[in-house]
């Protein structure tokens, strides 16, 4: 079959794109820059990448028309502006009219489970984008609609593991009595695919979830019994949602705006509605709780994470294409250039370099990065905690604290990051290895920062004195500090 996947860089997005390659399908990913898409060379020859818009109704055009199904997993859970719900209803209106122009059968929605009578705005929202796509002329709808959806860079698992990490006594609102029916991504994974083309789910809502329904108080308890801590948790009625999404926001890895999401639709119950339940046409049996949380775990610790929910663009702070960012600016720059010669082995300085943030940290004075990061949190920003997929490997797009890939080079030694963080201001970090014609090389390290106004000239020379410090020692430390282990990580199979 020739299937348009929608939201292919998301989390969902990339995990079903290597199965429906698997299955023999020819895929076509819909990206807004498909600069910063990158395929793996086992999926190229079956996937075809095409830009566009769904905002932009004229950048769909000259999407290929020969279409037999369609899978639709775009949604602004953690987008930053209010007018979420008349920008989902307009993007499923635009896919809708480019989809009566094609020949697809099918199309395929990710919604949330909405059996309550009064829902949040996000869940309205998923209920309203469904009304929109059943209008499609020829293409059959078909709805697969979950709850809390676990697997390792999950923004519920990573929510929840946080939580449970860092706090050994939770004073929580009492919305953590609602219940859900968690799921494990791979069975996401299996009823994505297994509805693909099946006559009996065109036309149909179904709602998925696992075995177990839980309190979200039950679930920390859950992932604190897996991970083999004690954990007291507490239940206040003082708490309101927005304290409440300050709270989490502050504690965990997650943005303001996503967080203000999930307390909001706390207070639905997200159960499986027996009349609704997929069981009856697509028999599986689901993974229970813990042990899809056992298996995220098991991702984790193999350095095996797919895919992460703030690999989407949205979860960063950037409104616009930041791929028109890979080169840094000429002019009006403030810079700061460190440059180290040395005789070690290139490619063990260069993992030192691809190892950067995370676990490892930043090579020198991690504390006052720490510092800045809590910084960051307290206006707002997205802080130090959204973690690396994996400890070794970088590719372009992928979030590294506070910071997002932009080019990450392995041939040519270059790797290019440009700032999350709230500033008066745009700033850029670049890594180069430079060889030198008597057979060593050179370190380049480039801070560079495009202030705004007197603010950002203010901000930046109030913090030259911390530059020495921290620049002159990082370069020196990243050429130096014992080798990061090498890994390859793997792409091809979710969890």
């Amino acid at each position: 079959m020739k299937i348009l996947l929608t939201g292919a860089t998301g989390y969902i997005g990339q995990r079903l794109l290597p199965l429906l390659v698997e299955a023999g399908h020819d895929v076509v990913c819909l990206v807004r820059d498909e600069r910063r898409f990158e395929l793996p060379e086992s999926l190229r020859s079956r996937v075809t990448v095409a830009q566009g818009d769904l905002l932009q109704p004229d950048s769909l055009q000259d999407l290929p028309l020969d279409l037999d199904a369609a899978y639709y997993l775009v949604h602004s859970m953690s987008g930053h502006t209010k007018n979420f719900v008349r920008l989902e209803q307009q993007s499923a209106y635009n896919f809708t009219q480019y989809l009566n122009r094609t020949t697809a059968q099918q199309v395929i929605y990710l919604s949330g489970i909405a059996n309550d009578r009064a829902l949040s705005a996000h869940l309205r929202s998923r209920r309203a984008v469904e009304k929109v796509l059943k209008k499609a002329e020829r293409a059959a709808l078909t709805v697969l609609r979950a709850s809390i959806i676990i697997g390792s860079g999950s923004a519920s698992f990573e929510i929840i593991r946080d939580l449970v990490e860092k706090l050994p006594v939770m004073v929580t609102p009492r919305w953590l009595n609602s219940r859900c029916q968690p799921i494990g991504v791979r069975d996401i994974m299996f009823y994505l695919t297994a509805v693909l083309a099946n006559p009996a789910c065109y036309a149909t809502s179904f709602d998925v979830g696992g075995p177990d329904v839980l309190t979200y108080k039950q679930m920390l308890q859950g992932l604190a019994a897996v991970r083999g801590y004690r954990r007291y948790i507490i239940t206040v009625p003082v708490l309101t949602p927005r304290l409440s999404s300050w709270w989490l926001y502050l504690v965990t890895s997650t943005t303001f705006s996503l967080a203000q999401s999930l307390v909001e639709s706390l207070r639905n119950d997200t159960i499986v509605a027996r009349k609704r339940s997929i069981e009856a046409v697509v028999p599986h049996a689901c993974m229970s709780y813990s042990e899809a949380l056992k298996l995220a775990f098991s991702r984790i610790e193999q350095n095996e994470v797919v895919s992460s929910w703030s690999d989407a663009l949205s979860s960063g702070v950037i409104e616009k294409n930041y791929m028109d960012f890979v080169q840094i600016p000429q002019n009006g720059m403030l810079t700061d250039r460190q440059t180290l010669r040395f005789t070690r082995d290139p490619d063990e300085v260069l993992r030192n370099i691809w190892s950067i943030g995370g676990d490892r940290g930043w090579y020198k004075v991690d504390w006052l990065w720490r510092l800045r990061g809590l910084m960051d949190k307290a206006v707002g920003g997205v802080g130090l905690r959204r973690r690396r997929r994996s400890p070794t490997d970088l590719r372009a797009g992928d979030p590294l604290d506070f910071w997002r890939v932009l080019v990450a080079d392995r041939k040519n030694r270059r790797l290019l990051l440009y700032a999350e963080m709230k500033l008066p201001g745009e700033a850029w970090l670049q890594f180069r290895i430079i060889p030198n014609p008597d057979g060593t090389h050179t370190l380049e390290q480039l801070a560079a920062f495009r202030p705004q106004g007197l603010a950002g000239r203010l901000y930046w020379y109030s913090l030259v004195p911390f530059h020495f410090v921290i620049f002159k020692g990082m370069i020196e430390n990243i050429v130096y500090y014992p080798v990061a282990p090498t890994h390859h990580p793997v792409l091809s199979v979710p969890e």
